[in-house]
């Protein structure tokens, strides 16, 4: 793209707290529902009430971007989402993802046809109770290394999911799992409000994709913000951690939204605790020096 990180300079000011979504403005600090299913994002949670407690406490919090999808569980997030929320508030943004299904084994199976595509959003909209999706990510199950995103055309899947859109079931589109030449061409086909990809503090090959969205006010929505399946471990983490009284996550997510005003965050958790140490991660500090500490860890990834 020939664009470099920018950071955000000075100290984060409530002007970078939030950030217009499609067409709403939400707080740049979410909440992604993908854990509060059973282990490997398959069947019912280990507590349901607890599962409730946190959404509902994150809502409370002032979060009002919430990201799920009808393939975790399958079913089981949404279901939570409208026992625990429903009627939602006004300023809720539920954001959800379509293109794949679930084996009885609990595989995560490719569902990009036309057909599926449609089933799909009409299962969303029936376990979450709305009339009209906010935003739906198409979700490419990629194929490239480690999972990542992998060449190819997204023409017909996206053409479905705009006649969706046409039909007045879906608001907004974005994107998942996507090379800077897919997002291309699907701004040729739809606008494109956000992309959500891998990223974190030792995964940056988005770098200046980031930047390059950020100029078109397209949000970059990190999937493992904190590593996911393989939580970030990083001495030099842990140490500014240490020194800042913070927690190694709270610092991987107060770096995150000091990286561009386009990121928005929606760590998951299904602990209370977690969730709030994870929402005072947009109180952290952090300095200039703290901040070129932290590069180094992308840097020797």
């Amino acid at each position: 793209m020939g664009f470099g990180p920018v950071r955000q300079t000075g100290t984060l000011m409530n002007d970078f707290h939030s950030f217009v979504l499609g067409d709403r403005t939400v707080n740049r600090l979410g909440y992604g529902a993908m854990q509060l299913a059973g282990p490997g994002v398959f069947g019912p949670p280990k507590n349901r009430d607890t599962a409730l407690e946190v959404l509902r406490e994150a809502v409370a919090s002032g979060v009002n971007h919430i990201d799920t999808s009808d393939f975790y569980g399958p079913h089981i997030t949404n279901g939570l989402i409208r026992e625990a929320l429903h009627p939602y508030p006004q300023d809720l943004l539920i954001v959800t993802k379509i293109g794949a299904l679930r084996g009885e084994d609990g595989s995560w199976n490719p569902a990009m046809t036309p057909a599926q595509l449609t089933s799909a959003v009409h299962d969303n909209l029936r376990n979450l109770g709305l009339d009209a999706l906010d935003v739906v990510n198409l979700r490419l199950m990629g194929g490239g290394a480690g999972h990542g995103p992998a060449e190819g055309s997204l023409e017909e899947p996206l053409t479905a999911l705009v006649q969706l859109q046409k039909q007045g079931l879906v608001r907004h589109i974005g994107l998942s799992n996507v090379t800077s030449t897919q997002i291309e061409q699907g701004r040729g086909i739809a606008e494109i409000v956000c992309v959500q990809n891998l990223y974190n503090l030792a995964h940056r090959d988005d770098d200046a994709l980031i930047d390059h969205l950020a100029t078109g006010n397209i949000a970059y929505v990190p999937f493992f913000p904190l590593g996911g399946f393989t939580p970030l471990q990083s001495s030099t983490l842990s140490d500014v951690a240490t020194r800042l009284d913070a927690t190694p996550m709270q610092v991987a997510l107060g770096w995150l939204l000091r990286r561009a005003p386009n990121i928005l965050l929606i760590p998951g958790t299904s602990s209370p605790e977690h969730l709030r140490e994870n929402l005072a991660a947009g109180q952290l500090s952090l300095s200039e020096s703290v901040l070129a500490e932290l590069d180094t860890i992308g840097k020797s990834a």
